[in-house]
């Protein structure tokens, strides 16, 4: 029998390769595995920046409806336990450490003209993120018009009516991304810094000077703390 030559020993290996299906399977998901990877952290990221956005626009909803809610006179207790309720709210996104909620008490200043409007008649605060109101602190529009127009956002400021208050409420969250970090996916979905704003009316409260209540002094949400407790 005739030995096989070199040649003819390639092109018999060669075309038993080019007929070798095994592992095929293997080098398909070998080639999609980045595709899929990249589709699944993206739809994570997504999903999660759409459901820290819902999550601080219903802290800002509850802590001004829950205070709102307060009869007859509202205390330091009160605030507490809204705020605490804030906390709760924003476990899964780490509001606490990140975000920050200012809860403002809105009522006429009982001015005449022309220095008639609107004023903070108190603030309190909660939350580690280091940001001011951009609408003004305690005090403001006490003795002025400077918020005639109401507070809150330009084209949507919100006034109390004669004899009555709004708990107004501003909430600021920095999201933290899971998986992309420095990626532009989340700055093209939106800000990294979610801003809400929320109004209630008051029911049926004779007074809006927050009471002291049996909190302690030292666990009251003044706002030039900042915590995440």
């Amino acid at each position: 029998m005739m030995k096989k030559t070199f040649a003819t020993r390639i092109r018999s290996l060669a075309e038993r390769l080019c007929n070798d299906n095994s592992g095929l399977a293997l080098t398909e998901f070998a080639l999609s595995l980045p595709i899929l990877m990249t589709i699944s952290v993206t739809g994570v990221e997504v999903a999660s920046f759409v459901n820290a956005n819902m999550r601080v626009s219903q802290i800002a909803l509850s802590v001004a409806d829950n205070t709102g809610r307060v009869r007859q006179a509202i205390t330091e207790n009160d605030i507490d336990s809204a705020m605490i309720g804030a906390r709760i709210a924003g476990e899964t996104i780490d509001f606490a450490a990140n975000g920050r909620v200012i809860l403002s008490t809105i009522e006429p200043n009982g001015l005449a003209s022309p220095n008639t409007g609107q004023r903070i008649l108190n603030q309190r605060c909660f939350g580690a993120k280091v940001v001011a109101s951009s609408y003004g602190v305690a005090g403001d529009g006490a003795t002025n018009a400077s918020l005639a127009t109401g507070v809150g956002p330009a084209g949507n400021q919100i006034r109390a009516a004669t004899n009555a208050a709004v708990m107004f409420v501003e909430v600021q969250y920095d999201y933290q991304p899971i998986f992309l970090v420095d990626n532009s996916l989340i700055d093209n979905l939106g800000d990294r810094t979610m801003q809400f704003t929320a109004a209630y009316p008051v029911r049926e409260r004779f007074a809006n000077n927050i009471q002291a209540g049996t909190l302690p002094v030292a666990r009251r949400r003044m706002c030039n703390v900042f915590t995440a407790v």
